[in-house]
């Protein structure tokens, strides 16, 4: 069974960088054809999906928020990681990282369970 576990700091302030790290169990961030997401939740609003890397270590992010976006990983502590920067207050979500993979990487069937982000000063 997969696990995730987001972390990182609950509170951001404005024009600063959110820094989120999903942390994987029961399965490798290697394994072939498989993608890993970030995606968000702002208060009262649908599901955004953020950026993922790939199991190559490959990135590819929303067009809408390509500019503030990087996804990286470590692969020996088997955890990847969020980084947006510039951050505002319509930048405060709920923060999801979530597998995708067989067949499409918009499949997705582990998702962590979610950390709250707010961005006050």
């Amino acid at each position: 069974q997969v696990q995730l576990q987001e972390s990182g700091p609950g509170l951001v302030k404005p024009s600063q960088t959110l820094s989120l790290t999903c942390t994987v169990s029961g399965g490798s961030i290697t394994t072939n054809s498989y993608y890993w997401s970030w995606i968000r939740q702002s208060p009262g609003e649908g599901l955004e999906w953020i950026g993922y890397i790939d199991y190559l270590g490959a990135t590819y992010y929303s067009p809408s928020l390509k500019s503030r976006t990087s996804i990286s990983r470590d692969t020996s502590a088997n955890q990847f990681s969020l980084q947006l920067s510039s951050v505002t207050p319509e930048d405060k979500a709920v923060y999801y990282c979530a597998r995708g993979g067989l067949g499409s990487w918009t499949n997705f069937d582990f998702w962590g369970q979610g950390t709250q982000v707010t961005v006050s000063s």
